[in-house]
């Protein structure tokens, strides 16, 4: 039987909003279709912890409110907002408005320390250096999170929030929007059931960094006042303020941010992540423009090495950034657009170009031509237009106890250890092999200092 969600009542309320991040649906109507969906398919976990009843609205608290906060809490506006953190009042100010009622504060440990008898879950918006500490300790106070992408910083923040998720027994979900997309969900379906055969080899690319890297530290300069640069740091080693960082280009910083790899690798390696249950790369090679202590490089190669896991076979998986691609003539194309994946197995190769949605297979079928493969993974109708609303909706639905959210910690969390390794073998500047069990390089000791990192005093870990 088809799993899907069939009321299309609750997608044209939603419809009605002509701001994605703002939209909102009626809850009974939502959580019921989640109810059917979950009726067809075996979830394995859900949580015991918190569960409201469908009709029940969550008390939820933004970790983050501006930027991207502001839309993953606009997803959530048909629940109880009751909390807002943010180190930047102007950046911050749009959440506020929209939600008086909520507290506000600068620093989630306060808000946690403060408001949290009061929350049920919490969603975490922040610079990739921030999201362990953030989540770790709401995770803690048994709240379920809501994580954007990369999961955390390093490796080892990986590691220890799935195992904690696993512990507590609370909800969790990385944002990586295009896992609930409708037509990569049905790709997965579709390699899962063998119509590629074997997959040996896999390569992905993206057009990122759309920021400057490979650069050195630029000259100081005055924050903002209304910029909290101590907060904004948090656990990051101390700084003078600088242009090029915040908002947005922070990402280029190893003390910040993940570079283009980790900015843009669980969305476009989700697909192949997903349908291939890839986990734990044995080795891990790269080349890139240069590797200095201050940036990310300006563009980079990364193969991932995985090796035979039950019925899939072994197989290379190649990243590329900064301009660099595959060779069009893997996919039958004379030239290739700026994201996307080619999917090379035994029976055919997937070509999809973009980093989720439709593809199209090098022997000529459609993907309507496999009508026969059971449909496996739950849908929600109008996620083809507006599939971040359906991963946070997922999310809040598995929170009371509907269904599960697919790209919870025990699925995101060694997703993003494979895609952090990539940059371990970039500053290591060697290839590197990987022992998943006992988290070390094995082949090169001093690579070991970039699978965690140091956190600065009075930001010590909380777990």
């Amino acid at each position: 039987m088809p799993v899907v969600f069939t009321s299309l009542a609750w997608y044209k309320l939603r419809m009605k909003s002509t701001r994605p991040p703002h939209t909102s649906l009626n809850r009974r109507q939502f959580l019921h279709t989640t109810a059917l969906a979950t009726g067809a398919v075996a979830f394995p976990f859900v949580s015991s912890r918190n569960v409201l009843g469908a009709n029940a609205r969550l008390n939820i608290a933004a970790i983050g409110a501006g930027g991207k906060g502001r839309v993953d809490i606009g997803y959530c506006k048909a629940e109880n907002i009751v909390a807002l953190c943010d180190v930047d009042q102007r950046n911050a100010a749009a959440s506020y408005k929209a939600f008086p009622d909520a507290k506000q504060f600068k620093d989630f440990r306060v808000m946690l320390e403060k408001a949290g008898k009061d929350i049920d879950a919490v969603t975490v918006s922040t610079p990739d250096h921030t999201h362990f500490h953030a989540a770790a300790m709401a995770m803690k106070l048994g709240k379920h999170v809501y994580v954007q992408k990369p999961l955390t910083h390093t490796v080892w923040e990986a590691r220890t929030l799935t195992a904690l998720a696993r512990e507590k027994k609370i909800v969790t979900q990385m944002g990586n929007q295009g896992h609930s997309q409708p037509d990569s969900r049905r790709l997965v379906e579709l390699i899962r059931s063998g119509v590629l055969g074997d997959v040996k080899e896999v390569h992905i690319w993206t057009d990122r960094p759309v920021w400057p890297q490979g650069h050195a530290r630029p000259a100081k300069i005055a924050a903002p006042e209304t910029l909290d640069w101590d907060l904004w740091l948090g656990p990051a080693p101390w700084r003078d303020f600088h242009d090029g960082c915040v908002p947005f280009k922070w990402r280029a910083f190893w003390d910040f941010g993940t570079g283009a790899l980790g900015d843009m690798g669980c969305h476009n390696m989700d697909l192949a992540f997903f349908a291939l249950d890839l986990r734990d790369p044995i080795a891990v090679d790269a080349t890139s423009s240069g590797v200095n202590a201050e940036t990310a490089p300006a563009w980079s190669i990364i193969t991932h090495e995985f090796a035979k896991r039950g019925a899939r076979a072994a197989l290379k998986f190649t990243w590329y950034d900064g301009g660099k691609k595959p060779d069009p003539a893997l996919a039958k194309q004379a030239t290739l657009p700026g994201n996307g994946y080619i999917l090379i197995g035994t029976k055919d190769t997937l070509y999809v170009p973009s980093y989720w949605g439709r593809g199209s297979f090098l022997s000529g079928a459609k993907m309507e031509d496999f009508a026969s493969v059971p449909q496996t993974l739950p849908r929600f109708p109008g996620a083809d237009k507006d599939h971040d609303a359906a991963q946070h909706l997922e999310w809040i639905a598995a929170c009371k106890g509907e269904g599960k959210a697919l790209a919870n910690f025990d699925y995101a969390g060694p997703m993003t250890e494979a895609v952090l390794l990539g940059n371990v073998a970039l500053r290591a500047g060697k290839r590197i092999e990987w022992d998943a069990e006992k988290l070390r390089v094995t082949n090169a000791p001093e690579a070991n200092q970039f699978i965690r990192t140091d956190y600065r005093k009075g930001w010590e870990s909380p777990v």
